[in-house]
């Protein structure tokens, strides 16, 4: 699963957009796939801005050996390497997009930019080690799903912390607007929350080109509200975001994970017909008579292969609780389920 239910996109994509190597997307737009260490994504696209003399990234991928190895491989197929690189614009901060930018910068001199809404998350991440993991625990709480908490907190106990040290804050916070690299290419910032609190693409708007970060994936669905400090509707902020981009002139998709190319606005109808579908079945499981977010989460299939929640791995597992209550959270926003909470735990009934 890795990104949200899995739902959407489309069937029989080949693994051969992982393969090492730059592609060329567009005039002086560089696709370069990194990998990701034990994650069922299998690998974060880094797109290199080339533009004459000057080098600027979207994106910068999780902060491993193989990665860096094979960023430096994919520079040098362009005439290219590290230190060239003068900005790094950051979709969101997770780790598989924001720590090696960090440690590019450190090493080479990049800049870094990070769109304004995730300053409280980045706070939260650096600032406070394992208390980074406390809202998920909240929230699984909140759930009715004790028997997560219980086993996360086991598996964290074994496991690293959060790399506090990758966490720094940016060299510029970016808002809504204009965004003018120093080769003269403009993008425009779109705020995008959802996926994060302040997750933002890039529309490069000559070249009708949008790098989408997880805003938009090609064939699965973002994960909603993953992050440390959380939104009250983070669905609903992701369908708000989801409008705002389908309500901008059509581009060619540059997505964070999977291959490159295809329309946006195909995309987005994709996307918001698979949730619209999915709040549906979670009101069909509250109707039925589930009531907590981890009851209703036990019911739905997860996964193209329409997997139980119990054949999940555990970080997949409170993935789909968490998931399964952000559509019930917009239900309660919609008017079309009511809430109550006893004992910590949020239970939902028909209206």
């Amino acid at each position: 699963m890795g990104e949200g239910d899995g739902g959407g996109g489309t069937a029989g994509v080949s693994d051969d957009w992982t393969a090492p190597g730059p592609e060329e997307v567009a005039p002086g737009v560089h696709r370069i796939p990194l990998p990701l260490p034990n994650d069922g994504l299998r690998a974060v696209n880094v797109y290199a801005v080339l533009d004459g003399d000057h080098l600027d990234l979207v994106d910068g991928g999780w902060a491993i050996a193989d990665g860096a190895a094979r960023l430096r491989a994919g520079l040098a197929d362009l005439g290219c390497e590290p230190g060239d690189i003068g900005r790094i614009l950051v979709t969101h901060a997770h780790r598989d997009h924001y720590t090696q930018a960090v440690v590019l910068r450190r090493e080479h001199g990049a800049a870094v930019a990070l769109g304004a809404g995730e300053r409280e998350s980045l706070e939260a991440i650096g600032g406070g080690g394992r208390v980074a993991y406390g809202s998920r625990l909240e929230l699984l709480r909140r759930c009715g799903a004790d028997v997560l908490v219980g086993r996360l907190l086991t598996a964290w106990s074994e496991g690293p912390g959060p790399e506090r040290e990758l966490w720094e804050p940016p060299d510029d916070w970016l808002g809504e607007g204009p965004l003018v690299l120093a080769s003269g290419r403009r993008l425009d910032v779109v705020e995008t929350p959802g996926h994060t609190r302040g997750h933002v693409v890039f529309r490069d708007a000559a070249a009708a080109l949008l790098f989408a970060g997880d805003h938009v994936l090609p064939t699965i669905t973002p994960s909603i509200g993953l992050e440390p400090v959380l939104s009250p509707n983070p669905l609903g902020d992701y369908l708000a975001s989801l409008a705002l981009v389908r309500a901008l002139p059509d581009a060619a998709l540059l997505p964070a994970h999977g291959p490159a190319g295809g329309s946006v606005h195909a995309r987005i109808d994709e996307l918001v017909d698979h949730h619209g579908r999915r709040l549906d079945a979670t009101l069909a499981a509250v109707d039925a008579g589930a009531t907590s977010a981890f009851e209703v989460a036990g019911v739905l299939p997860w996964t193209r292969r329409l997997r139980t929640l119990e054949e999940l791995d555990l970080f997949n597992q409170m993935l789909a609780v968490t998931e399964t209550m952000a559509h019930l959270d917009l239900l309660v926003a919609q008017g079309r389920v009511a809430v109550a909470r006893d004992g910590g735990v949020d239970h939902f009934r028909p209206t």
